[in-house]
């Protein structure tokens, strides 16, 4: 018999009212199950994962899309390890937000609870599948997976793990279910709504912006990434090569990987030819504006595409700008919301910097790819919100999680 998403939903609903009233120790020990089943299982999770990158390459997938795909043995300990990181960290369920007496004696207590079930849609990812079922699962959540085609072998694989471990460890298997197949079961959970209280799409423009004006279930918008690294007049120009070269290269395939670097005029004499060479010598192309070319004939012409684009290759758009001003109207105009990058040694600059780009994250003088849940403390992430309401930034347990309030009273009545 064929399972549809309205009866996956249900069973999400029973399991996350089971979930809400777990202790800690309890979601905890479950999540240890879960990190182990992983490493246990880590042969066949491999095998299923070579499959689908397999038909990736043969269906003429960009490499930076094959890297987002592929499973080792390494990315899958990386896996384990968000998740007992997620079993160290606090609980937020439960927690006091605010309390006080009114003067009429009645208690008030604003207290954090579970979003109840989270739908998540996203792409290319496996490594996606552990990090949200293990935030869903400590913050009380059940949660719906919906992973892109080109994992389906890798997904069904880690949810069959994950699902078993979570039931062995006495919590109930259906607080982590995947939900197959292809379009059409996307829509149906964007149409879900009074079964999935909350939906999370994480991917390219194209995915969050379907999952945004299709959707009836409520959404928290996750952003793509067109992260700036801004080199500011007072800079320490070493460290700004050595963040410049991390934020593009240490991984170009993420969504908080430098795609733009800014310099300002008064040190790009300095600066550019070594940054331009540094770049080449990585195997960077970049594409400056005229200013830049000026310093390498290899630089390629940028075009307005190139100063919105989200590359996710080892490809960068550079620019020379006059002011910090005209560093931030670039950003406005052509950033994505994301993580903006400023190196400096001005306590001025950097305040004016993270006061006006209007970004879910700065960093001061220290690269984007800071930009991440586990890197931040909070162990594994759900994503990265764009957006400016309920949540922004790395989404953690906290994020997961609403609140409502307990009024206790003796006998209180209105008059």
């Amino acid at each position: 018999m064929t399972t549809t998403v309205a009866d996956l939903g249900r069973a999400a609903r029973t399991a996350a009212a089971e979930l809400a009233v777990r202790t800690r120790a309890e979601k905890d020990a479950a999540l240890h199950a879960m990190a182990d089943a992983l490493v246990a299982n880590a042969a066949a999770i491999i095998e299923r994962n070579a499959a689908d990158v397999e038909r990736a390459r043969e269906s003429g997938t960009a490499e930076a899309m094959i890297d987002r795909l592929r499973l080792d043995d390494q990315r899958i300990a990386g896996m384990a390890s968000g998740l007992r990181q997620v079993a160290g960290l606090p609980d937020p369920v439960g927690e006091v937000c605010r309390g006080y007496t009114l003067p009429n004696g009645l208690q008030v207590t604003q207290r954090r609870v579970p979003l109840g079930v989270v739908g998540i849609i996203y792409e290319a990812r496996p490594n996606v599948t552990a990090d949200a079922a293990g935030l869903a699962l400590k913050s009380g959540n059940a949660v719906l997976l919906k992973g892109s085609s080109s994992a389906a072998a890798s997904n069904e694989a880690i949810v069959g793990v994950l699902s078993a471990a979570v039931e062995s460890a006495g919590l109930p298997g259906a607080a982590v279910q995947l939900v197959a197949g292809g379009h059409d079961q996307a829509k149906e959970l964007m149409r879900a709504r009074g079964l999935v209280d909350v939906l999370i799409p994480r991917g390219g423009a194209g995915l969050i912006r379907s999952v945004v004006e299709e959707s009836t279930v409520p959404v928290i918008e996750t952003g793509v990434g067109n992260c700036h690294v801004y080199v500011d007049a007072d800079a320490d120009l070493a460290m700004a090569l050595q963040i410049l070269l991390n934020a593009k290269t240490q991984r170009p395939s993420v969504c908080n990987a430098a795609e733009t670097l800014l310099v300002h005029a008064g040190v790009a004499a300095e600066f550019l030819p070594a940054a331009l060479a540094a770049l080449r010598d990585a195997g960077v192309t970049v594409h400056g504006d005229e200013r830049v070319r000026g310093y390498d004939d290899a630089v390629a012409p940028a075009t307005d595409d190139d100063w919105a684009a989200e590359y996710l290759s080892l490809d960068l758009a550079a620019a020379v700008v006059d002011t910090l001003d005209d560093a931030v109207a670039h950003i406005r105009r052509w950033g994505s919301g994301h993580t903006e990058a400023i190196v400096t040694r001005s306590l001025d600059a950097s305040r004016r910097f993270a006061a006006t780009t209007d970004s879910a994250a700065v960093m001061v003088n220290a690269s984007t790819r800071f930009t991440d849940g586990e890197q931040l403390g909070f162990g594994a992430e759900i994503g990265i919100s764009t957006q400016k309401l309920h949540a922004r930034g790395p989404m953690g347990l906290p994020e997961l999680t609403t609140t409502t309030y307990v009024v206790t009273g003796d006998g209180h009545v209105r008059g």
